[in-house]
């Protein structure tokens, strides 16, 4: 299981990569693979208001769909829109090509309250 130490994450298992003051948002790649083949990404429209804790988005896999979580409050930015054709791609590319959202975090110190890569690596380990 890949786990970059330069992002956040979240206990619903979202990352976090800070670039200024947006937040790049995907799934990690334990979340994609437990997932399974991810089938479809339902993305809010830019300009979409989000909190954090709430739910952002879905994600469709063969097994199952699960809700997606903001991981800071803000404004949606931008969406991964590669996604509308090639859902796959957060499964080949979790922490590159495969990001879903980036928002411009209205607080960046509300990452101060996500997992660092081995806080994060623990928590998996305890759902396992």
């Amino acid at each position: 299981m890949e786990t970059p130490s330069d992002l956040r994450y979240t206990e619903d298992h979202e990352w976090v990569r800070l670039e200024g003051s947006t937040a790049v948002v995907g799934i990690t790649d334990y979340a994609q693979g437990e997932l399974g083949d991810v089938v479809f990404v339902e993305l809010p429209k830019p300009g979409t208001a989000v909190e954090k804790g709430s739910v952002f988005g879905t994600i469709e896999a063969v097994k199952t769909v699960a809700d997606l979580y903001a991981p800071v409050s803000g404004k949606v930015a931008a969406v991964n829109d590669g996604l509308n054709d090639e859902p796959e791609t957060v499964n080949r590319s979790p922490y590159g090509d495969g990001w879903m959202v980036r928002i411009e975090a209205d607080d960046v110190s509300e990452l101060e309250t996500l997992m660092d890569a081995g806080a994060y690596r623990t928590h998996v380990g305890k759902e396992d």
